[in-house]
């Protein structure tokens, strides 16, 4: 570690011993660089601050009826590709700096310009954005933050006027578009269904399920025509043995009443009430005036019957009168006609049901594609109006998103700071390029000092003597005053000290100039 000190403390003796290259270094960059910062031309910076305010009023009152759109990435966008190509080149007509370039090549580096010197910063969440631009005219430089904010603006809502509008009528060609397509297959569904309104599968089910179903019933219908006919067989053969029977006794039918009708359960019924009412209320009471009535009817509805009856069964002989005033032989002979008129319906409905299954089972090869067909060609218009219903209720949603956005601006803009035009220049930054050129010439100087005392060494040390040298140092013997060494070293000490005092009384005299514009700079531009 001393070493390493030792070593440094003779670089810096080397570099003190060449201070001379320190001197030519300064002196050659120094004013150079500070004459060149001193006459950069002045900049001025104009800026505006806007405050974009998101929180509409009907933005809570419209939640879930209206297309919800989240203004904030809208503004970010905005603020993103407000230096795009035609935003810069709008903003160049606008100020007319357009009129400034006669060529296309002198456009494109005032575009270039516009969109490396316009700075547009973000507020963070209070969404307050800062537009600026620091340009030689003052005037020019308010105009072109002027003209930055009215496209930042005019784009930000006439994007959103544009988004609805497109939406508009970009949901109308789709409601067209699917209106007809709905059509079509209206239309093609229709034609199928008269083609094939014979074989269409009903509300029952499909074909294999009507085949079967009309299966079973022509079976059940099969046997219930096996009962009813084992029941009339059986009826006839009673009817038959009572006939014989009674013919032989000479029993005959004694009274009315022994004959069973169809309305005697009815005249039952009606004089069981008959007796309830007589019971509560006198014969003149309208309820059993009417009861009264319609039993009255009854009867002799009962007697007709009776009597036509016996006149249909009446034979030559009168054997069958005689026999039909049995009650026994008139209810079988009643039951008789019952079954064959039950027998002749299920023999038809036996018969209709038998085609049907021919018909079916003749069509087994075609039925089935057209119900396929059927369903997919159902199964599709359903598709489109149910996409055609989504696209009306999506329109009217947008529609009302539109009338929202025309009756208030969901996005407000508040500018907080107008821009100016400054009175005073912003930079360059002549005071921190000062001290940047006197840094460079300095660190230059001592650099070539450096470099010069490597080139040229100087022992300033017996332990650097010996270590370059690699003998051994017994004795030192001191300059002789006479020689003049010591006079020269601090004239040399004398001229580096007045040369660097000389070097900032320019670096203040540039300053000065800079920093009391009113005092220096007024003066000289009278004098000059």
């Amino acid at each position: 570690m001393q070493e390493v000190f030792e070593d440094i403390i003779d670089y810096l003796k080397g570099i003190w011993l060449k201070r001379r290259y320190i001197i030519i270094a300064t002196w050659l960059i120094c004013p150079v660089g500070w004459y060149l910062v001193s006459i950069m031309p002045n900049v001025y910076k104009s800026e505006a601050r806007v405050y974009v305010d998101t929180q509409s009023l009907l933005r809570p009152l419209l939640k879930g009826l209206t297309v919800e759109t989240n203004p904030n990435i809208q503004i970010n966008l905005m603020v993103k590709t407000l230096l795009s190509r035609p935003n810069l080149e709008r903003i160049a007509r606008m100020t007319d700096l357009d009129v400034q370039a006669n060529t296309p090549e002198e456009f494109e580096i005032i575009i270039k310009g516009l969109k490396e010197k316009i700075k547009i910063s973000s507020g963070g969440r209070e969404n307050i954005y800062t537009l600026s631009i620091q340009h030689k005219d003052p005037e020019m430089a308010k105009n072109i933050v002027q003209s930055a904010l009215t496209v930042f603006i005019e784009n930000t809502l006439g994007d959103t006027r544009n988004d609805s509008d497109s939406a508009q009528k970009f949901l109308d060609a789709q409601i067209k578009d699917r209106k007809n397509e709905l059509l079509a297959r209206d239309a093609r569904l229709t034609n199928f269904k008269q083609r094939n309104s014979d074989v269409l599968p009903g509300q029952s089910g499909g074909y294999y399920n009507k085949l079967n179903s009309s299966k079973e019933q022509l079976k059940a219908i099969n046997l219930e025509i096996l009962e009813k006919k084992t029941q009339l067989e059986s009826a006839k053969l009673q009817l038959s043995q009572s006939v014989n029977t009674k013919t032989t006794e000479g029993n005959e039918i004694k009274s009315e009443t022994s004959i069973q009708t169809t309305f005697d359960d009815r005249i039952s019924e009606l004089e069981t009430q008959l007796d309830g009412l007589s019971l509560r209320y006198t014969d003149k009471h309208p309820d059993v005036v009417e009861v009264t009535r319609s039993l009255t009817h009854l009867k002799k509805q009962r007697s007709d019957e009776i009597k036509k009856y016996l006149e249909l069964r009446s034979g030559d002989d009168g054997t069958l009168n005689r026999l039909s005033t049995n009650p026994v032989i008139q209810e079988v002979q009643i039951q008789i006609n019952t079954l064959e008129n039950q027998i002749a319906s299920l023999n038809v409905r036996a018969s209709d049901y038998h085609q049907q299954v021919i018909d079916l089972e003749g069509k087994i090869h075609t039925l089935p594609e057209v119900e396929a067909k059927f369903k997919e060609l159902t199964r599709d218009y359903e598709l489109k109006n149910k996409e055609y219903l989504q696209l009306i209720s999506r329109r009217a949603t947008a529609q009302l998103a539109q009338e929202a956005n025309e009756t208030t601006d969901k996005i407000q803009f508040k500018v907080i700071d107008p821009p100016r035009a400054a009175t005073k220049p912003s930079g360059p930054a002549r005071f921190v390029l000062f001290g940047v050129v006197t840094v460079l010439g300095l660190g230059t100087g001592v650099a070539l000092s450096f470099l010069m005392s490597q080139l040229s060494p100087v022992a300033t040390s017996v332990t650097q003597l010996a270590k370059v040298t690699g003998v051994p140092i017994f004795g030192v013997v001191s300059a002789n005053a006479n020689l003049g060494l010591q006079n020269w070293n601090r004239k040399k000490t004398f001229i580096f000290i007045a040369s660097n005092i000389m070097l900032l009384l320019v670096l203040s005299a540039f300053i000065s100039y800079f920093l009391f514009p009113d005092a220096i700079q007024a003066p000289l531009k009278r004098i000059f």
